[in-house]
């Protein structure tokens, strides 16, 4: 009879372990993970001038600076703070983020690739009396930490701007490490 006894619970840890091995899975797969968040990466936006969305040096890609795109190819435009509330800030730092995961997977290929985002520098259209800039930023590093786990924590600087090109709301470039 404590044999019988065993097997509910052998196969109750059975489940329990294939569920954790698989959600330890997707938690190290940055494409899972977006699939799971209902990210759609969108077509990659072509420079606005003399320069390209990427280069890669060694193992570090250097991407250059994005601003909030939107799927309609507008972009989230005014200073956060007079035209723009933080937590609308912070949806254009996170379009940001999703913006620089299409260019970052245009130039790699496969996210899985990524060992660490090392450093971000985000740029907030503000006014001289705008003092929130890391909670706006916390949406393109929430994103990061969401898609990549601890390979998305990065070092950041969060820095406010008199003006951005085109009037953006957030202008975001990032430093990444390849596997």
């Amino acid at each position: 009879m404590k044999q019988l006894a065993f097997i509910p619970i052998f196969l109750l840890c059975l489940w329990n372990c294939g569920t954790a091995q698989k959600a330890s899975n997707t938690r190290n797969d940055p494409e899972a993970r977006m699939r799971e968040l209902g990210i759609v990466l969108p077509d990659v936006a072509a420079p606005v001038a003399n320069y390209v969305n990427a280069v890669r040096t060694g193992k570090l890609i250097f991407l250059a600076g994005k601003g909030p795109r939107q799927p309609d190819g507008a972009y989230i435009t005014g200073k956060v703070g007079r035209d723009l509330s933080v937590q609308e800030g912070y949806e254009a730092a996170r379009l940001v983020g999703i913006n620089q995961l299409a260019a970052l997977k245009a130039e790699i290929g496969d996210l899985r690739k990524v060992k660490r985002v090392v450093k971000v520098l985000g740029m907030v259209n503000a006014g001289p009396d705008f003092t929130q800039h890391p909670q706006v930023m916390n949406g393109f590093s929430d994103l990061m930490v969401a898609v990549f786990g601890d390979k998305g924590k990065h070092a950041r600087s969060a820095v406010g701007m008199v003006s951005l090109p085109l009037d953006i709301a957030v202008e975001v470039e990032m430093i990444v490490e390849l596997k």
